[in-house]
């Protein structure tokens, strides 16, 4: 039985004035996979990301997701602060962008300012012994401390985030997003700067969080290797358009996607295709 879809992109188009960012955009993503977003520069991916997470309302098109539970949110009608506090959408971005003067653990806590304020009554509370803000701000701790130590960075959790080494600030970005308990968690270029070893680790630290929190991962990604290793469905656009919706196999072997990545004109494409079915 196939998984349930938690993400329906359908029929999307962006325009910035006379620029069409995307073009009519479908696909899906379903419950508990990997979702790569992939195509060559200037291709339109973190313009659909920028739609699903809040920051652009599209020109055209409807943006459906579904919670396991069943609760369905429009997410180009909502809010940006209710895709992320209600829809539940995470996001990390391609340039890292930590609290650098806090600590690890305070960038995790800050990832859970809207339970704590609800914790709180909305009030000052918590500056006032609150039994219930006194709980959360407990489980808040806990949680925070779960997934540093699931990164290997218990240790230097009162450490200042800027003081970590890049590959360590990555997979910081990735755990905030987490405290947040994404239904999606969106990754932007999760690899990028990452060498062998640290891109290793990314696609057995993804795996391991879809498969033990039951969440979906949809992610940009410029790294083939990193694409075709750790993706269940692959989604692949071209000048704002897709052009390839499957599997990793499927989409290696598209004459089209070959060609859009050796930057083949459209009128030799067949010359392409004849090539990859020799």
């Amino acid at each position: 039985m196939s998984a349930h879809i938690v993400l329906a992109v359908e029929h999307v188009t962006m325009r910035f004035g006379g620029l069409l960012a995307v073009n009519d955009l479908s696909f899906i993503a379903r419950e508990r996979e990997i979702t790569a977003l992939i195509g060559p520069n200037g291709a339109g991916k973190t313009t659909v990301f920028n739609c699903i997470t809040g920051f652009y309302k599209p020109t055209v098109g409807r943006l459906r997701l579904i919670h396991p539970g069943g609760a369905s949110f429009l997410l180009e009608r909502a809010p940006e602060y209710r895709i992320a506090s209600e829809a539940r959408v995470a996001r990390t971005f391609q340039n890292v962008r930590l609290f650098a003067g806090m600590t690890l653990l305070e960038n995790l806590l800050v990832a859970q300012h809207n339970a704590l304020m609800v914790a709180s009554g909305f009030t000052v509370l918590g500056l006032f012994g609150s039994r219930a803000y006194a709980r959360a701000e407990a489980g808040a701790i806990d949680k925070a401390r779960y997934w540093l130590d699931r990164v290997g960075l218990a240790e230097r959790a009162d450490d200042p985030a800027g003081a970590l080494p890049y590959g360590a600030q990555r997979r910081l970005e990735i755990v905030r997003a987490m405290c947040t308990d994404p239904v999606l968690l969106c990754l932007d270029e999760p690899a990028a700067g990452l060498n062998n070893r640290e891109s290793a680790e990314l696609n057995e630290f993804l795996h391991a969080i879809r498969d033990e929190h039951a969440i979906s991962i949809l992610l940009i990604e410029h790294d083939m290797g990193v694409v075709m290793e750790i993706s269940d469905h692959i989604v692949v656009l071209d000048y704002g358009e897709k052009i390839a919706d499957g599997t990793p196999q499927q989409v290696r072997n598209d004459p089209k996607v070959i060609a859009a990545y050796l930057g083949v004109a459209d009128a030799e494409v067949e010359t392409v295709e004849a090539e990859v079915a020799r």
